[in-house]
């Protein structure tokens, strides 16, 4: 038998443990135009451009690793292949981890040394080591996107919810924007050394900025891992007769939408086009075109349905394709803005349905979209390089092509899709 002593430790700890949880449970959830809900949004739209803009700034930077270290494309790419695959790789365990410790140190520590990676990276004396970096940066950059949302819907009252999600996903377009028009800029005139190390002094001030900022949880609760019931889950979105195929979609979608970017710079710097990087830069912020296509797409699909619109992106990513295998910038640049447009608005609609089909375990439906989603960049990514060795421009296109038709073949299985009783 437990002592008196015990018996009234135990007691005091279950009152404390009850009076907290609903101290947690009574807290006021952020509304939008408080001040706590400001400085929410400015973090995690902080958090979503710092996160993009030093994960994608390399695309650009790709013909200068490749002429510097006397690499192929394929070889070039995996400055960006390399971290997207430790960054799926770690989506999961990342939530986690959050799950257990709480959000906000997760995205904290992330961010950080995300960061300082980043400032370590310009100073690698090899290729080799250089990636060793970027694949360490891409494995705790992991936890920001992981645990993103599920604070922001903890912590935001619904009715603002959508709000502070759109500040954040803004964060990420038009941090991968910027990322890669600062990084063609800076290394045109300074090397890539200079624009590495540039995005990571603009990762820490971001890091600092997001530390500052962002409210301690308040709704937060400890989950235990459930074996029993993460089976469940992974049974139930698997046996659907739609998630797998849109997982399958965002591998399909990212793979293509980065391949195209990844070997665009090689195609532009070389004849018949001659563009210096500075000019590389501006055709890169065609990425904008994204921020745009999301919201308008993603209303379009609340009014005339998923399953009608995701073909449609797919083919508007189709035509942009044709277009780049013109050998005119009057074609290739409003191509490349069609290709993006029909990305984003085609990634929009595929992620929205995700919420809606999975019936349980809705964060990790979202988690093996997301895994699949990078794994996309950086499998589809890397294979289209061996493309271009094979056949330049017209190869990646050629891979590019056969992704698009997969595309088009699940997006025409899922309009006849059986949906789900409300």
């Amino acid at each position: 038998m437990p002592s008196d002593s015990a018996s009234c430790a135990a007691t005091l700890n279950s009152a404390a443990a009850a009076t907290q949880e609903n101290t947690i449970s009574a807290a006021p959830r952020l509304h939008a135009g408080s001040t706590a809900f400001r400085a929410t949004a400015r973090a995690m739209f902080v958090g979503g451009f710092c996160t993009f803009s030093m994960l994608y700034s390399m695309q650009p930077l790709m013909p200068m690793f490749a002429h510097d270290f006397a690499l192929s494309p394929a070889a070039a790419s995996s400055v960006l292949s390399v971290p997207t695959t430790g960054l799926a790789l770690a989506l999961i365990p990342a939530s986690f981890l959050a799950d257990k410790v709480g959000r906000k140190p997760v995205m904290n520590i992330a961010l950080s040394l995300a960061a300082l990676l980043m400032l370590l990276a310009a100073f690698a004396p090899s290729f080799q080591q250089f990636l060793y970096l970027r694949a360490i940066f891409g494995v705790v950059l992991a936890g920001l996107p992981a645990v993103a949302m599920a604070y922001l819907s903890e912590e935001v009252e619904p009715l603002s919810l959508g709000h502070s999600i759109g500040l954040y996903i803004a964060g990420n377009a038009l941090g991968g924007m910027s990322g890669r028009f600062l990084a063609a800029v800076i290394a045109d005139h300074f090397g890539w050394r200079a624009a590495v190390l540039a995005l990571g002094v603009l990762g820490v001030a971001g890091a600092i900025e997001f530390w500052r900022s962002l409210p301690d949880s308040r709704h937060f609760k400890p989950l235990p891992l459930n074996l029993a019931e993460l089976r469940r889950d992974v049974s139930s979105h698997f046996a659907d007769g739609g998630l797998p195929w849109l997982f399958l979609s965002a591998f399909l979608f990212m793979g293509c939408f980065v391949s195209l970017y990844n070997y665009l710079g090689f195609r532009l710097l070389a004849a018949p086009f001659n563009l210096s990087h500075s000019v590389l830069g501006f055709v890169f912020s065609l990425y904008m075109v994204g921020i745009w296509a999301s919201a308008w797409v993603g209303r379009m699909a609340d009014r005339f349905g998923r399953r009608n619109m995701l073909w449609l992106m797919v083919l508007l990513m189709a035509a942009g394709l044709v277009c780049t295998l013109a050998d005119s910038l009057w074609l290739m640049v409003p191509g490349i803005a069609l290709f993006t447009f029909g990305f984003f608005g085609g990634h929009s609609v595929a992620s929205s349905w995700i919420g809606r089909r999975a019936q349980r375990g809705k964060a990790l439906a979202s988690a093996f979209y997301l895994t699949a989603y990078y794994l996309g960049s950086s499998v589809v990514g890397s294979f289209s390089g061996l493309l271009w060795g094979m056949g330049k421009w017209n190869g990646v296109a050629a891979m590019i092509a056969l992704g698009l038709v997969m595309l088009l073949l699940i997006a025409l299985r899922l309009r006849k899709l059986e949906p789900l009783a409300v």
